[in-house]
């Protein structure tokens, strides 16, 4: 906000707030609403992810052979069994302010084939999708078995 303290103390904080509002609604926002995602995922009944959370967090998958990585809002780990890979119950992406849209579960997929490739028991893993905005129609219509769309009505109703 450092940049704009000269307009701000002009009193032209509707114009301030229109260009900061995109910023906010992404970085504090959409970070706030990463949590409360991650919060349902720890006290879901098991039944969601085919199995008890033991932890979640989030983290970044590489991903060298298309020279990126991809951002896990939501990893839900089992818990850990002695001299067995460990167990991803879900992988899930979080947006609060944008419709999701097949291209979220791709990337999702992809994550989760990394993560196989890299010793991690992914067979059943869930793809989560969690939006404040809502799925595009599509998705909401062909939903895959492995992937679940959590909404608002989920996330605050538990």
């Amino acid at each position: 906000m450092s940049r704009d303290w000269a307009r701000l103390e002009l009193g032209d904080g509707a114009t301030i707030w229109r260009s900061a509002q995109p910023r906010f609604l992404s970085r504090i926002v959409g970070g706030h609403f990463e949590t409360i995602c991650r919060d349902y995922a720890i006290m879901a009944d098991p039944e969601l992810f085919g199995g008890l959370p033991a932890e979640v967090g989030s983290g970044v998958v590489a991903d060298p052979a298309n020279k990126r990585q991809i951002q896990i809002d939501v990893a839900v780990l089992a818990p850990a069994e002695h001299g067995q890979p460990r167990k991803i119950l879900s992988l899930g992406e979080a947006k609060w302010d944008r419709v999701m849209d097949q291209r979220h579960v791709d990337r999702l997929r992809r994550a989760r084939d990394l993560l196989a490739v890299k010793g991690f028991d992914t067979r059943a893993a869930i793809l989560a999708c969690y939006s404040g905005a809502g799925f595009h129609p599509d998705l909401a219509a062909r939903k895959p078995s492995d992937v679940r769309l959590i909404g608002l009505n989920q996330l605050y109703a538990s």
